[in-house]
């Protein structure tokens, strides 16, 4: 490689209106300005078909954010995996289902499913348990409890009530004489259960006592609870809403019994994990689980495929191979990756296709900053000074070619809804930026910086012409610059997304570019035929696959393999397909 690359990852840092919700245009980031204006950038898509989800109307995340990021491909996510096996109906034919329901119907055990109730589409969606729920009724099993996790970060952060009663409306039309349909506990999902990178066990253990041993304050309902801990904690938004359990006259709705069966309706891994690994290791030691004995536990999806979590699982998980990380290897080249606890697994796990480990233990290093155990909004620089710290020693040492590391600020700062603080987090990033960037002059770096998705950029919202706070991703696009003062780069035109990130340059100039930018279809046997001829298109630079919608995503990838496989014969120069030399 003519020069190592640093890829920075800004995480939640999209283009906002300039207005006074956008804490990127609010806060003083002069690096980050400089780097706009006087560098080659462009905005890529994050979010909706760009990243694999259903719709353009489905905000990005980091976990396919940094999937499309390290993989430099489009595959059908959480979200639409689901809900493609729904409407088929494959997953009510997976053995997990018939296994769970089955329990139930041939031993008189309850069904519970626990999950974020929400249409966010980053971890659940209310339609899948709907869903599920009308398919429980219809094969006739008569206890069915919905233990719900209040969101108020994915979408507007006051806005449980509106999922409850959509919930309520549907479990009433379930109920009979003869079947007992009804939410049984629930709390705010930064309270309780959905901790992630083991930061947080007491909040994992909180959720375990309110669903699984109904421990905790009674309320005739869900609706009940929601509007009582408004009244006592004005200002509280639904995602710290305090943990609560529905019953009457002293006794709970239902408690998870052993041997009943328990659904995890989330998709998404990193916030379900712990509780999946609390109801399905024998010997989890992480809190007292009291009696507990074991039930018929399933999970949406596998959450994390090398470490089997959960065990089971409904709906099977996108096969991701020749992720940049694997061909980065195979062509030996030493990587870091560095970020601190809450972003850690997206620059490793998700970044090389929800793959726990190393392809080569020999070439890959990873650093993980243990991060602060606080509400972010208090320590708003988080641990960017270390992650920095990390980085430029990384580079320093010159024994990497390709570096990259996440900012979390932007993200989860801005998951606060404070803007003061987003403004700081902001700048923290920017001080960070800028002494890589220096680092990238000093020992000879071409800088690459992107982010996975939006967030700081848009902390309000307006409907109805009532401005309130916003805690959600944004559907806004994200800068990609770079950054290489010894080199001149030209950004082609065009419309880019995340995947357009990952690409391995080869001398010959096979090129497997522009993944689902704009433009006309080029017949994919064609390409196929023109790659492994290894020759290029008439009167064309390079070869370019562009797919206008995800419905040849197994033909395409199966190209992206197949050159991927071919230029690995001769490995050239790590460089953006975004980018042409000149």
């Amino acid at each position: 490689m003519k020069k190592p690359i640093v890829l920075v990852i800004m995480d939640g840092v999209g283009r906002g209106d300039g207005g006074p919700g956008d804490a990127v245009k609010q806060a003083n980031t002069p690096t980050l300005d400089k780097l706009m204006a006087t560098c080659p950038m462009t905005w890529l898509k994050a979010h909706g078909t760009a990243v694999g989800l259903p719709t353009d109307d489905d905000m990005g995340n980091s976990e396919v954010g940094h999937n499309a990021l390290g993989c430099g491909q489009i595959y059908s996510q959480g979200a639409k995996l689901v809900q493609e096996s729904i409407e088929t109906g494959s997953l009510y034919q997976s053995k997990t289902w018939v296994d769970l329901t089955d329990n139930c119907l041939q031993n008189g055990k309850a069904l519970h499913f626990i999950g974020l109730l929400s249409d966010g589409n980053v971890h659940s969606n209310i339609s899948h348990l709907i869903a599920m729920l009308k398919k429980a009724r219809e094969m006739d099993l008569k206890k069915v409890y919905c233990h719900i996790l209040l969101d108020g970060r994915d979408v507007p952060a006051t806005s449980a009530l509106d999922y409850v009663e959509q919930l309520e409306s549907v479990l009433a039309e379930l109920n009979d004489a003869e079947h007992e349909y009804k939410i049984a506990s629930g709390g705010g999902r930064m309270v309780i259960t959905m901790d992630r990178y083991e930061a947080n066990w007491p909040m994992v253990e909180k959720g375990w006592r309110t669903h699984v041993q109904a421990e905790g304050r009674q309320f005739a309902s869900a609706k009940e609870a929601i509007e009582t801990y408004r009244a006592e904690n004005p200002g509280m938004i639904d995602q710290d809403l305090l943990p609560f359990v529905v019953g009457h006259n002293g006794k709970p709705v239902a408690k998870i019994e052993n041997g009943d069966s328990v659904i995890l309706f989330n998709f998404r891994g990193d916030r379900a994990q712990e509780i999946s690994l609390a109801f399905d290791r024998k010997d989890f030691d992480k809190f007292d689980r009291g009696d507990y004995t074991g039930v018929k536990f399933a999970g949406m999806l596998e959450y994390d495929g090398d470490l089997k979590i959960p065990m089971h699982y409904l709906v099977e998980p996108p096969v991701i191979r020749n992720t940049l990380t694997e061909v980065l290897c195979k062509a030996g080249v030493h990587e870091y990756a560095v970020s601190e606890t809450q972003k850690y697994g997206h620059v490793t796990y998700f970044w090389n296709g929800n793959r726990s480990g190393k392809v080569d233990e020999s070439l890959e290093d990873y650093a993980e900053v243990p991060s602060d155990v606080i509400p972010f909004e208090q320590a708003p620089a988080m641990k960017s000074v270390e992650i920095t710290d990390l980085l430029v020693e990384a580079m320093a040492s010159g024994k990497y070619q390709f570096l990259r590391c996440n900012y979390p600020n932007g993200d989860m700062v801005g998951h606060t809804g404070v803007l003061s603080a987003v403004i700081t987090a902001m700048e923290a990033v920017d001080a960070g930026l800028a002494r890589v960037k220096e680092a990238a002059d000093k020992y000879g770096y071409t800088l690459l910086v992107t982010a996975d998705h939006g967030n700081a950029d848009q902390m309000l919202e307006t409907k109805k012409g009532k401005t309130s706070v916003r805690t959600a991703h944004s559907l806004n696009p994200v800068p990609f610059i770079i950054y290489d003062p010894d080199n001149k780069y030209e950004i082609k035109d065009g419309h880019y997304g995340l995947a357009n990130v990952a690409y391995i340059y080869n001398p010959n100039e096979i090129v497997i570019t522009d993944i689902m930018s704009a433009g006309g279809d080029v017949l994919l046997n064609e390409a196929i035929a023109v790659v492994r001829e290894r020759t290029l298109p008439p009167l064309h630079e390079n070869l370019k696959i562009r797919m206008s919608t995800l419905k040849y995503d197994h033909i395409l990838m199966g190209a992206a393999a197949l050159a991927t496989d071919l230029l690995l014969e001769n490995p050239g120069t790590l460089i953006t397909p975004l980018a042409s030399k000149t």
